[in-house]
């Protein structure tokens, strides 16, 4: 692998070529907004409409977002896009449910796939879906297992933005050291054990998982196992936890097992204490989200080679589930201005487009939701330098095929998501510290989980 200067100087000039790229296609993407303009009429009186997004992407998301809300900006004059930072998930969602009591709603609102559920319960969402009917949008393009994951009761209520997944991400160099073929991560929860035995040795652990509520609902999911009845709350409201299935039992049971063998280094629900101890090499292996990759990857220049894998799933359950996207995604809030919903849907399509989603990917490690992006030049010299983002995108075409019908790989559409999160994770503590039984505290979260289903069901019936 090159060195770390290197890699910056490259993704910097890829950056530069594809601002290029965008830049030559302007005069392109003008005149199918001056063409669409004509059709759909999104300022009534020739002036500018304005719209405003609200979004949560800090740091280099935020940056590379607010470029593209430039490069928009500078493509025409009929629509001027102001994006505004909230906060975290949490803290946007929280303003958003203040301002449904004001006029103060924002044009577009970007929220994590979490809050989905809610976001549909708000009746203040316009759906995507009527967008596309209205103009006959060509959704083909589209990754559909990314968009499977917005696709309630057969419809669009928002467009994918920023997608993500799991992944296994290990030290290839500790593997070769003990024996093990670095280019062969381990795919089922047995061989990950044989590999951690290999590994573990008292002073280093074959791994560590951060107690994270979204990784063991992937354990869980790949396993083609839902979380909640009304298949996965999407045929109709969920009123049943399903976290005490036989998949969830058996994925907390492994996870005990590593723990008490001293095959796992049990570092809680502090998820960046499990990477550090990774990237110090206390440990081999480790769980990440795919938008991890790019600063895993520059933490560990120097240090090891990274390695990427799947998900692992229990060997009797190969090719059951899919993996379930996260992230999240972009919505048109319902109830202003005819002309100001029409113009944020047009710089939804803006970013759709290749160019800008190819720039978004290489910038961030999001996925790209239009599949032509990884046609792109730049994107696949990124590719050809970084072969672990590869594993990412293998990873969700192998989920579309190994898909056994169920809703598992799309997630759950629940209300009380992050309550029911938060009773995962407290059921894992109890378990690794000996207060119940995987069964028993699986069995106590689901009963709990269930309740609150049935709470906020009421609220919204």
């Amino acid at each position: 692998m090159k060195m770390l200067k290197e890699n910056k100087i490259i993704v910097a000039i890829i950056s530069i070529m594809l601002f290029t790229l965008i830049g030559c296609s302007n005069q392109e993407a003008s005149s199918k907004t001056e063409n669409t303009n004509e059709e759909t009429s999104t300022s009534s009186n020739g002036e500018t409409t304005n719209i405003t997004l609200w979004h949560s992407m800090g740091g280099v998301n935020g940056e590379t977002l607010d470029t593209l809300v430039n490069q928009f900006n500078q493509t025409q004059d009929d629509i001027e896009v102001e994006a505004i930072f909230q906060g975290d998930y949490g803290e946007s969602f929280t303003k958003l449910k203040t301002s449904l009591r004001s006029d103060s709603l924002p044009t577009i609102m970007q929220s994590n796939f979490i809050r989905s559920g809610p976001m549909i319960d708000t009746k203040m969402v316009k759906p995507i879906q009527d967008f596309i009917d209205q103009e006959n949008y060509d959704v083909s393009e589209l990754d559909q297992n990314i968009l499977s994951a917005y696709d309630m009761d057969g419809q669009l209520y928002s467009m994918p933005f920023n997608a993500s997944t799991l992944l296994l991400y290990y030290n290839k160099d500790m593997f070769e050291e003990n024996g093990l073929d670095p280019n062969s991560p381990p795919e089922t929860y047995e061989e990950l054990t044989e590999y951690a035995e290999a590994i573990s040795d008292g002073n280093q652990f074959g791994a560590s998982f951060g107690i994270n509520a979204y990784f063991i609902e992937q354990l869980i999911t790949v396993q083609g196992a839902e979380l909640v009845n009304n298949g996965n709350g999407r045929e109709g409201l969920a009123d049943e936890s399903l976290l005490n299935s036989d998949e969830a039992i058996a994925t907390y049971e492994w996870w005990k097992d590593l723990v008490d063998n001293d095959l796992m280094l049990n570092l809680g629900t502090n998820t960046p204490d499990t990477h550090e101890a990774f990237l110090s090499k206390k440990t081999a292996m480790t769980l990440a989200s795919t938008a991890g990759l790019a600063n895993l990857l520059e933490n560990s220049e120097g240090k090891f080679e990274l390695g990427t894998g799947f998900i692992p799933y229990p060997a009797d359950k190969e090719g059951e589930g899919g993996v379930s996207v996260g992230g999240g995604s972009l919505y048109i809030m319902d109830g202003q201005p005819e002309e100001e919903m029409l113009a944020g849907w047009e710089f939804i399509k803006y970013l759709m487009e290749p160019e800008q989603q190819a720039f978004w990917y290489i910038n961030t490690g999001y996925f790209p939701v239009n599949n032509l992006a990884y046609d792109q030049t730049e994107v696949q010299e990124t590719l050809d330098q970084f072969p672990q983002f590869e594993t990412a995108i293998n990873q969700l075409e192998a989920a579309l095929k190994n898909n056994s019908g169920s809703n598992a790989g799309k997630g759950p559409v629940i209300g009380i998501y992050p309550d029911a999160r938060e009773e995962t994770q407290k059921a894992m503590e109890i378990m690794l510290n000996d207060k119940a039984s995987p069964e028993q505290a699986l069995n106590d979260a689901a009963a709990t989980i269930t309740k609150a289903l049935e709470r906020y069901n009421q609220t919204v019936q």
